[in-house]
């Protein structure tokens, strides 16, 4: 059996990142992926990068539409080896704080919980107010990891597809996907 990763791609501006994990797991042998991609997701991914959901969908191994809540991924009988959301919005983050699973990425990412599988949501909003602060505390609590996409200048990216790649290939560090390419924080040399 392939080992299997939800991806949920919501309205969050920075597309880019669920599309670039996306992208780098058609590369990973013996990886299955399901996509989630909601309404505003495919809105999002039409403005900053003119892909049609049909597209986005095509890079996954299985897409799901978002208020199918009787697909697989919203089982926790169906086998996989975790999620991602990237990107997050702040209406995701608080419904999977809060354990509201009105649609498909949010019962994915509550069956992710409940089932003690790891769960990655990258958010995306700044400046963050209490509400938001606390929803990230929460879902921590619960086991998810919180990995705002920030930027990694030592790395010293020449666009933002490096600074984008490299992100990505540390959340999928996070699921023992390790690129070689992914540059490593050494130390300084201090000579």
């Amino acid at each position: 059996m392939p080992k299997r990763l939800v991806i949920g791609i919501t309205g969050a501006t920075g597309s880019l990142y669920g599309i670039s994990v996306l992208r780098e797991m058609k590369k990973q042998k013996g990886w299955e992926t399901h996509l989630v991609l909601t309404e505003a997701g495919a809105l999002n991914v039409w403005h900053e990068l003119k892909m049609k959901r049909k597209d986005v969908e095509k890079l996954a191994d299985r897409a799901y539409h978002p208020k199918d809540v009787g697909a697989a991924i919203a089982s926790g009988s169906f086998l996989t080896d975790g999620m991602i959301i990237a990107p997050c919005t702040m209406k995701t983050l608080a419904a999977v704080a809060h354990a509201h699973a009105d649609d498909l990425v949010s019962r994915a990412a509550d069956v992710t919980l409940k089932e003690r599988r790891r769960l990655v949501l990258l958010p995306r909003e700044t400046p963050l107010n209490l509400a938001h602060i606390r929803n990230m505390e929460a879902v921590t609590e619960m086991g998810a990891i919180v990995f705002p996409p920030l930027p990694a200048f030592y790395a010293k990216p020449k666009s933002v597809d490096e600074m984008v790649a490299h992100s990505v290939a540390r959340v999928l560090d996070l699921f023992g996907i390790h690129s070689p390419k992914l540059a490593r924080w050494q130390g300084i040399d201090g000579s």
